[in-house]
């Protein structure tokens, strides 16, 4: 047992390990590899973000995008829930049924060209830039596999 006094360095690290032991434990034999099937991208949204996690979702441009939108609007609201939204644009109407539900409840916009910051040109640059600079929790949730 911690004493009250003592510092834990790897608060970040432990955390992480802990969503993706939560991840497995609710995929089971479903996961394969980092490959999840699309029938349990809600269930996995639900075992690994928590309250006030930053997610970066693309707004417009990309499948994946459009698929994540659709399964943040049915997670349980009451599991997931004042998410801190990172996003280039509110193109689908999914984007804002995520405020309307609750699951969602802060926005950030990140846009790239001459209006970007300094020296960053794209928006995963100014969103992993959010990310980093800001003392908050994040949950990456990247889906690769659109079925």
């Amino acid at each position: 047992m911690l004493k009250p006094a003592e510092k834990i360095w790897d608060h970040e690290r432990q955390r992480h390990n802990h969503k993706l032991k939560r991840a497995a434990s609710v995929l089971g034999a479903s996961l394969h590899d980092k490959v999840v099937p699309a029938d349990m991208a809600v269930r996995l949204l639900e075992a690994v973000l928590e309250p006030g996690d930053r997610v970066c979702m693309e707004g417009n441009n990309q499948k994946q995008a459009d698929f994540l939108a659709q399964a943040l609007t049915r997670v349980d609201p009451a599991r997931v829930n004042k998410l801190h939204m990172l996003q280039s644009v509110l193109a689908l109407p999914e984007h804002l049924d995520l405020y309307e539900l609750g699951i969602a409840e802060q926005l950030d916009f990140s846009f790239s060209g001459p209006q970007a910051a300094g020296d960053l040109s794209t928006r995963v640059e100014l969103f992993y830039e959010l990310m980093t600079c800001k003392k908050k929790k994040f949950t990456p949730v990247p889906f690769n596999h659109y079925k």
